[in-house]
């Protein structure tokens, strides 16, 4: 029997199998297919499959420009990585299969119609629907953390936070309309739950509120205006302005809306309901208090004798160091004061004292301390005996007092507790499952049994002899080429079409080490900036590189890569082309005010910080210097040139090995010349003598001296900027000694001593001592909104 018919009867039976299984589908989306995503007419949104952790995918709709998740499907049971599919059926049902063997998720919904049809539409709705026909289902209908504009929360429909910015899974808050027609906020964990918003200690009539409309209905337009039946209304604080928004129940608690001009700019919040988040239930969990101020956020801390439970997630808040006991002679109180917690009093009494009322909590074993409010009003004391410790803030103003329970002879426990900040560690999703075949009828495992041992033996040898064949061909194609493409998803461009979109490589407008940059137009009118390698083996070992890790980087603050060529000994890169050029070239120039200074070093840091810990492949960019510094038309920087990048393994972001020494002289950190360990703080210390270029105007390398041949790792910039500030340590005065004297006096002193400070601490020499980018973002974004638009430096 002829190898032809074996493969034959093969492959009839193959087709068999997957008709029987699959004939039934009108769509099909493959989470192995990046490219089955389905995009709004406008463009503005997307849908598809979306990475939530390893090998875990949620099916999602996002804004498709700096994209934002907006809705997901399947937020608390993701899908494997592996023949998981979105598929909408011939009889009307849309199923989320979970590696081609069970359902996680479907719209329930039945249509005998012949012509069906899933859009997403413009206004960011994915519609389920008969063509010319009804709507059989919408996401509109089913929100989960965010409401769009237009879309409506209705008597049935609860907005759920998700777990943290970075697990989608659901999380403890609510935002429902009650039984009593009002919209609530609720804050629902794992053991207790509780109302925060409207606050509960208020009536509704008293914060405005209606009980009497059952429509029960709430919606923000395009505008800015929010209106729900209960009579709360409000105004976004750009409201009247036809711009992009979204109102998102965050994994904080707070309900914010969020508004952008473009689609290519950052979100900023035009509207939050609770303006201090420690109002917010369950943020720091029992036994902690939440403590909040406009510069450093929100801080949580444990009472005294408590330690924190889980440090990656303040929810689960604190557990005591001791061992409470029923007898009241071996308990005491400890004071704490300007500390309030909210509700779970189990006894109150007006016109009390500490004696009355520690002696109430003593009684119970169950007391955990009580609370000495002063009623201004009366003038007299009332307390509360609490049997949990939940809700609690630090209160500068709170006139009352709590004393926490402890054993006795530990109420002088020390004032110093353990704190913490909110913890911004990825909570990847940890998905495993066997993959198992689908199951088959004893038919079909008879058919292909006996088909396969038939022609069992030729199969494998015509199998063989393909790899052999195979592997032979890239061989050769490796050889010719001298590397195997590095990524895919980028236009492979070939050295002719280059050639023709530079006019022959005529304008150049950069050089480096690694090749020369010429300015060139594309074949779709784009303007492109192209990057001509140098033709030896270094030049290769960096295009490998730039091409591998720039695919995976997708961040405003970090230069596009649009293709590459890889044409005989021809190796290029293909960007975005940047309008104002480098920032090498217009540092030292009068272009730049200070408010532009501080937002390139605010955006190079976000860029940065992106690299060392949000993208998926951690990353040392191991250059970074005003020639890799490029800037758009609105002088929004783009860090650029990943040629001696370095990427930092997950399990071991420490003790880095690098064959040589990488970066530029003037900008190269410590570690480098000492031959210390290499971290990401080598980033930090070289953004810090940017910053410092950038307000001094002065160049890194002036005056670099020699000790016995080997450069000094800081030149004279950072020692005269210090000089400069120990001089007049404790003055405002001494940034106008080291101002750059192009920006004259049209500059806020204060915050180009806030830029000063923060460069200063980049560049000290033990990298321990050094912030970390993501802390330098903080820094700076802390002091950006103080910055005035309509300031003129006067």
């Amino acid at each position: 029997m002829g190898i032809s018919f074996h493969l034959f009867l093969l492959l009839l039976a193959m087709s068999f199998q997957y008709l029987c299984s699959s004939s039934s589908n009108v769509l099909t989306l493959s989470v192995e297919k990046p490219e089955d995503v389905i995009v709004s007419k406008n463009g503005m949104f997307s849908a598809g499959f979306h990475a939530v952790g390893e090998n875990a995918y949620c099916f999602a709709i996002w804004f498709t420009q700096n994209p934002t998740i907006i809705w997901v499907a399947n937020a608390d049971q993701p899908v494997n990585g592996k023949r998981s599919t979105l598929s909408l059926l011939k009889n009307g049902n849309l199923v989320l299969t979970d590696a081609g063997e069970f359902n996680v998720w479907s719209t329930n919904t039945e249509s005998s119609s012949e012509f069906l049809e899933l859009v997403l539409e413009n206004n960011g709705n994915l519609v389920l629907r008969e063509i010319h026909g009804s709507i059989l289902w919408q996401s509109f209908d089913f929100p989960t953390n965010t409401l769009l504009p237009g879309q409506q929360l209705t008597r049935p429909i609860k907005l759920v936070s998700s777990r943290s910015d970075t697990n989608l899974s659901s999380g403890f808050y609510k935002l429902f309309f009650d039984n009593d027609n009002i919209l609530r906020l609720l804050y629902d964990g794992p053991s207790i739950s509780s109302i925060y918003w409207p606050d509960p200690w208020i009536s509704s009539w008293a914060a405005g509120r209606s009980t009497y409309n059952d429509t029960r209905v709430a919606a923000l337009d395009s505008l800015g205006h929010f209106s729900s039946s209960d009579n709360f209304k409000f105004c976004t604080s750009d409201c009247d302005l036809l711009i992009q928004r979204r109102l998102t129940l965050d994994y904080d608690g707070n309900l914010r809306v969020y508004s952008r001009k473009h689609e290519a700019d950052e979100w900023y919040v035009s509207w939050q309901v609770k303006s201090n988040p420690c109002k917010i239930h369950g943020l720091c969990g029992p036994n902690s208090t939440c403590s909040y101020d406009s510069k450093h956020g929100r801080t949580c801390s444990c009472l005294p004798g408590y330690r924190v439970k889980n440090d990656s997630d303040w929810s689960y808040g604190c557990e005591p160091k001791f061992n409470l006991s029923c007898n009241r002679g071996e308990s005491s109180f400890q004071l704490l004061h300007y500390v309030e917690f909210y509700g779970y009093d189990y006894y109150y009494q007006e016109n009390s004292t500490y004696t009355k009322c520690s002696n109430i909590c003593l009684e119970s074993c169950e007391c955990k301390g009580f609370q000495l409010n002063f009623e201004n009003d009366k003038g007299t004391f009332t307390c509360y005996a609490k049997l949990l410790l939940l809700n609690g803030q630090r209160l500068p103003g709170f006139r009352g007092t709590t004393y926490l329970r402890v054993p006795k002879g530990m109420n002088n426990l020390s004032s110093h507790i353990e704190s913490g900040g909110e913890c911004n560690r990825v909570n990847f999703v940890k998905f495993q499952r066997v993959y198992t075949k689908e199951q088959v009828s004893s038919f079909q495992k008879f058919f292909l049994w006996f088909v396969s041992a038939l022609g069992a033996l030729e199969i494998v040898s015509f199998f063989l002899i393909w790899v052999f064949l195979r592997r032979t061909h890239q061989k050769s194609i490796t050889f010719q080429q001298g590397y195997h493409p590095a990524t895919a998803g980028f236009k492979r461009f070939s050295y002719a079409e280059l050639k023709d979109a530079t006019r022959g490589f005529s304008e150049e407008i950069g050089r480096g080490a690694g090749g020369v940059v010429y300015k060139g137009v594309l074949s779709d009118q784009r303007v492109a900036a192209i990057k001509r390698l140098n033709e030896a083996n270094q030049g290769e070992g960096e295009f490998l590189t730039e091409v591998s890790i720039i695919g995976r980087l997708n961040h405003m603050n970090l230069i596009e890569m649009w293709g590459y060529c890889a044409d005989g000994k021809h190796r290029l890169l293909v960007y975005e082309y940047m309008e104002n050029g480098s920032l090498a070239t217009i540092v030292m120039s009068d272009t730049l005010d200070w408010r532009k200074r501080y937002e390139i070093a605010l955006g190079m840091a976000r860029g940065l910080a992106y690299l060392h810990e949000e993208c998926l492949e951690w990353i040392l960019h191991c250059d970074i210097k005003p020639q890799n510094i490029f800037l758009d038309s609105d002088y929004q920087p783009k860090v650029a040139d990943f040629g001696l990048s370095k990427l930092q393994n997950r399990n071991n972001l420490n003790n880095l090995i690098f064959s040589t020494i990488r970066g530029t002289r003037g900008y190269m950190a410590p570690e480098w010349i000492f031959k210390l360990p290499i971290t990401s703080k080598v980033d930090v210390y070289s953004y810090g003598i940017v910053v410092l270029e950038m307000i001094t105007g002065k160049s890194s390398t002036m005056g670099i001296q020699t000790v016995d041949g080997v450069e000094e790792h800081h030149g004279s910039l950072v020692t005269w900027v210090r000089r400069k500030r120990s001089e007049r340590f404790g003055m405002a005065s001494w940034v106008e000694e080291i101002i750059d004297p192009e920006m004259e006096a049209n500059y806020d002193i204060n915050m180009m001593e806030i830029l000063a400070i923060v460069a200063l601490n980049c560049v000290e020499e033990s990298k321990d001592s050094r912030p970390t980018m993501s802390q330098v973002v903080e820094m700076l974004e802390s002091h950006e909104n103080v910055i005035p638009r309509d300031y003129d430096g006067s």
